[in-house]
């Protein structure tokens, strides 16, 4: 087979290829011709670099033949894959529609309605991946292929692309070469980490995901991978409806939910969040508790069902809505008893050494005169106890 698969060429004697639908730096994408059951399909045929990789093929060839078994309407249906001299190709369901990076880069920010029904069909597509044991782990716009809608009118149909391929480059050096580094933004923070990917990561994705249909931009944004990591960590994201005010801050409730740092902050599962988005379009907002998001108590949804439940509950953190026609400020330092305390025993420290200096000073007899070491304590309630004794013991009459 040819590298560049010119139109009329023939792949495994049964694939006949027509032309480029894309190409990017793992793959390229054709429409071709089924000739034995005389159906158009879709051929991604892998770059050859990634096939010298053998840890890749052979994890590419298990994880392709995992998604096969996925049969859904919101994920794009894989056929067949094989080899051909040396090229390795995945044959798929051919649709007949737009990306969803195709539909940000012609109309922006699409309008709330829109929006939330692309996201409870890609939940849709999630949830039933999730509950076959494989993760995505690459949402992003353009993995979403959107029938009708705003890409071509009528019913919408919104189908998962790409299932099992990022899993198959997770353990090459492909990864580290760049392949990561153009969908960083929507990669989970404990994925940009190493971990495991879950359920929940494919949440954060699809919830940046959703944060750029609804905004036209993303929630974090940085100028290298580590930059991005420390916003996506020690800021939290402002209200969709921040910078688009005819987004409901009920469904911008939700999104945030998604995007939580923490995953077990995040639903715990995509119906979860699929439901949430629905409940944000009647304006009622998603509450949680603890580790887990309790969205209605009174009515589970199959996705929610075996979730415990408690008494306790909080809404979600608003950020306040910046002044109409002025820039919106940047995300909000998110603050924390850990970074109150380490701050206050900072000072106390600064203080005791300050007291203790001025002790030393003043004290007429050197064998008086006070050890800094046994006034500075770890401790801040020690801390505090201890200058009180060395001010109550040093006080002039």
């Amino acid at each position: 087979m040819s590298p560049r698969s010119p139109k009329g060429e023939l792949i495994s004697d049964r694939y006949r290829i027509e032309d480029r639908l894309g190409s990017g730096g793992m793959s390229s994408v054709f429409r071709a011709t089924d000739t034995i059951l005389e159906r158009t399909v879709a051929v991604k045929i892998l770059a050859e670099h990634l096939a010298d990789d053998e840890r890749f093929v052979a994890r590419f060839r298990r994880e392709a033949l995992a998604v096969a078994k996925l049969v859904h309407p919101n994920i794009v249906q894989v056929y067949d894959t094989g080899n051909d001299g040396g090229s390795y190709y995945i044959v798929m369901e051919y649709v007949k529609g737009k990306s969803g990076a195709q539909l940000l880069q012609a109309h922006g920010a699409l309008d709330p309605e829109t929006a939330v029904e692309i996201g409870i069909q890609a939940c849709a597509g999630l949830d039933y991946a999730h509950r076959h044991g494989i993760i995505h782990r690459d949402v992003k716009p353009g993995n979403l292929m959107i029938i009708g809608g705003p890409s071509g009118g009528g019913d919408m149909t919104v189908k998962l692309a790409d299932f099992g391929i990022a899993r198959a480059r997770e353990q090459t050096r492909i990864t580290q070469v760049g392949s990561v580094v153009g969908t960083a933004a929507y990669l989970a923070p404990e994925q940009a980490r190493g971990e495991e990917a879950t359920p929940a990561s494919d949440v954060y994705s699809l919830g940046v995901v959703l944060y750029q249909f609804l905004t036209g931009r993303l929630p974090y944004e940085g100028a290298s991978l580590a930059e991005l990591a420390v916003r996506q960590q020690s800021e939290q994201a402002l209200p969709p409806s921040s910078y688009n005010d005819a987004v409901p801050e009920s469904v911008g409730d939700a999104v945030l939910v998604a995007l939580d740092s923490d995953p077990n902050h995040r639903f715990a599962a995509a119906g979860e969040l699929a439901d949430a988005l629905r409940r944000g379009l009647g304006g009622e907002s998603p509450t949680q508790t603890g580790t887990t998001r309790v969205l209605a108590e009174d009515t589970p949804t199959a996705a929610t069902r075996h979730m415990p439940s408690t008494r306790t509950t909080r809404p979600v953190r608003r950020s306040p809505r910046p002044p109409a026609r002025e820039p919106a400020p940047p995300p909000q330092r998110r603050s924390g008893n850990a970074a109150r305390n380490a701050l206050a025993l900072i000072a106390l420290l600064l203080l005791a050494a300050v007291v203790a200096g001025a002790v030393v000073l003043t004290t007429s007899s050197p064998s008086d005169r006070v050890n800094l070491e046994e006034v500075v304590k770890d401790d801040i309630n020690d801390q505090i106890d201890e200058l009180r004794n060395v001010i109550e013991d040093n006080a002039t009459e």
